[in-house]
């Protein structure tokens, strides 16, 4: 498996929405260094589990040759 740009910045994306939107209206006021360090560890973490979800995911499906959503019924 090889590295994809468009993949990782995908995940950091969703990533960065997911932690905008839970934890930093909750933490801002309270923003400070150590709180600021252990926020960007989680953005790591959630970018870097979105991505190997998304990897393993779709990369799963293109060797196996299934479809998310198949077109017909299987059992024709």
């Amino acid at each position: 498996m090889t590295f994809d740009p468009l993949r990782c910045a995908e995940a950091t994306c969703q990533a960065a929405v997911v932690l905008g939107a839970t934890l930093l209206p909750a933490a801002w006021r309270a923003l400070d260094p150590g709180l600021a360090a252990v926020l960007a560890t989680l953005f790591v973490i959630v970018s870097a589990g979105i991505y190997a979800l998304h990897a393993v995911t779709f990369d799963s499906l293109r060797l196996t040759g299934r479809r998310l959503f198949p077109t017909r019924p299987q059992n024709e």
